[in-house]
């Protein structure tokens, strides 16, 4: 493949790329940012592969892709890029810029998706786009391109198997879908492991040993249960120890929310990017006046997913049963809520596996964590990688 440097004549977000043999690219494609004119194209593009089985993702329409890729904070023009051939749109890129939003690195941009025309696959399309992106976020400043749960741009995914079931967010790369292998072609590398775990919940039924639990809980002194904010309770030494700025803002918010008796304001802890009714219940494990576990908080999605934003324990306090128990208290809320089902990520390896799957969740994806090094040249970045 033979790529021809700019000129003044391309502007400052082309590049014409030209085939060196008839196999190769197409004699003039076109590396640009998209235009409101190319959204028919690019929607078309995402729901074939969709139908076809290719990715996981949902269908997109106008809307919904606005809401996904053009508005927030993080949702530069720049960083939605399209591959042109003979005036049809053949490729689309989306990603994301260094500390665009929280909780995106500040070295590091995102790779949130990136789609190729099935005709136009193996002619060199993608690796054009994925050079572009790496190339202007190097010259931002970045030194790693990322595909991971950070991004600050998340994308729902229907999950196999079940009757239409969804989660709203992917942790990396599906190892199934079928741009993995062209990732991994590129230069990514695996820097982590998760598996996605689903769980019905039209016949679940609480675990028989809990209310055991809780009481060997409460004999060494930790009470576990929906969390009262009027104690206001210590909760900054378990997110210290943890090492974790995102459970520190999800208690922040939900008990000022308590507080004030309003919903959280917090678009980040909001189930389907709308404001929750008023404040959510928050599940605690308790000791000496300090909180050392929670969950939540509990919500429904519209989709009947019950939702939360994880679930944490103090690093001193594991392996107490303090997960297992709270956990099983989540899923009880869980149905008093109406929720249909429940879907979450947790490392491949992880003792955390081991606690949902014995609640009765099951493994149903695994999505890698991927990386790869970009760097700044003389005059544009360079992505380091079999790009090209």
């Amino acid at each position: 493949m033979q790529i021809r440097k700019r000129t003044p004549a391309d502007g400052p977000d082309a590049m014409q790329i030209r085939k060196r043999t008839p196999t190769g690219l197409p004699d003039a494609m076109q590396i640009r940012k998209m235009t409101p004119a190319d959204l028919p194209s690019v929607l078309r593009l995402w729901n074939t592969c969709v139908d076809a089985g290719e990715v996981l993702y949902l269908p997109l329409t106008q809307e919904s892709f606005r809401c996904k890729f053009v508005a927030g904070p993080s949702r530069e023009p720049e960083n939605l890029l399209v591959a042109e051939s003979e005036n049809r749109v053949v490729g689309f890129l989306h990603g994301v810029a260094p500390g665009a939003a929280p909780p995106a690195r500040l070295d590091a941009a995102y790779l949130t998706v990136i789609l190729v025309s099935p005709a136009c696959r193996g002619k060199g399309v993608g690796r054009a786009l994925l050079r572009d992106f790496g190339e202007s976020m190097a010259r931002r400043g970045a030194n790693t391109l990322m595909i991971s749960g950070t991004n600050p741009v998340s994308l729902d995914w229907q999950i196999p198997g079940t009757p239409g079931h969804d989660h709203n967010n992917m942790p990396g790369a599906d190892v199934s879908c079928a741009g993995y292998p062209f990732l991994l072609r590129c230069g990514f590398t695996v820097c982590a492991r998760e598996v996605a775990l689903y769980g019905d919940l039209s016949a679940w039924v609480p675990s028989p040993d809990t209310a055991a639990k809780r009481e060997r809980l409460r004999a060494e002194g930790i009470e576990t249960g929906p969390y009262d904010p009027s104690l206001e309770y210590d909760f900054d030494q378990m997110c210290t120890n943890v090492g974790s700025e995102y459970w520190r803002d999800v208690l922040r918010t939900e008990i000022a929310a308590w507080k004030a008796g309003q919903p959280n304001a917090d678009p980040r802890f909001w189930a389907d990017g709308l404001p929750p009714r008023g404040p959510r219940m928050l599940l605690t494990a308790i000791h000496k006046d300090r909180i050392v576990g929670f969950t939540g908080p509990v919500d429904r999605q519209q989709s009947g997913r019950g939702w939360f934003t994880g679930i944490c324990t103090d690093p001193a306090y594991e392996r107490r049963g303090v997960a297992t128990v709270l956990f099983d208290l989540l899923l009880q809320a869980f149905v008093r809520e109406g929720a249909s089902f429940c879907s979450l990520f947790t490392g491949w390896e992880s003792h955390a596996r081991k606690i949902y799957e014995k609640a009765g969740l099951r493994p149903v994806r695994r999505f890698d964590l991927l990386s790869m090094p970009v760097s700044p040249s003389s005059a544009a970045g360079t992505v380091q990688g079999k790009i090209g």
